[in-house]
């Protein structure tokens, strides 16, 4: 059996500052694209269950400090994406008003983005883009965020990363302009859908 020891400590005097998170690396058009990119095989990614209330998850992304979930199934499988936006959006209220319900029993699974309208793009295509191709990506498209997949060891597809418009511009310092189509995954699936 392993013995384990005290660790030294000391006292604190004197001024003491506490640590705090490195900001973002200020980047250009011309960085690589992974400078920008949320990797989810360094972050913890936020996921929800389907069966979870559309409140439940508004309040787990206050609490975690972002915009959008992951959904996934029992078996933690990609079944959609839920947004800030889908939540405080129209989608609740058309949901509503279609299906005669509180606005409490709305599930995560009635007003999310599912897979099959998701696009990604691919990490090879990533591994050679530089910030001003994900930038003209995302506006072509109109959206805030777009996902990226690879093949896992086996081969299986798997969102390995993130694109956000709001982080690109943090670490470039400049706002960027999308042109005026839609914007978030419940943007594009309301366009799709009418």
């Amino acid at each position: 059996m392993t013995e384990y020891h005290v660790l030294p400590a000391q006292h604190l005097i004197g001024a003491v500052r506490i640590a705090h998170p490195t900001p973002p690396k200020f980047v250009t058009m011309e960085s690589p694209a992974l400078e920008i990119m949320t990797d989810l095989r360094h972050s913890h990614v936020a996921e929800i269950d389907p069966h979870a209330t559309m409140e439940s998850a508004n309040e787990y992304m206050m609490q975690r400090g972002v915009r959008s979930l992951f959904v996934l199934n029992d078996d933690h499988l990609l079944q959609g994406v839920i947004t800030a936006s889908d939540i405080l959006g129209e989608k609740p209220l058309r949901f509503i008003q279609e299906h005669r319900m509180k606005r409490s029993e709305i599930l995560v699974s009635d007003i999310m983005t599912p897979l099959d309208y998701l696009e990604v793009i691919p990490f090879k295509e990533v591994l050679r883009a530089k910030v001003g191709d994900v930038i003209a990506s995302l506006c072509d498209a109109g959206r805030q965020h777009t996902l990226v997949m690879e093949g896992d060891i086996d081969g299986a597809p798997t969102i390995c990363g993130v694109f956000s418009l709001t982080q690109i511009e943090k670490q470039l310092g400049i706002a960027i302009p999308l042109p005026g189509v839609a914007k978030t995954f419940a943007a594009i699936e309301a366009t799709l859908i009418h």
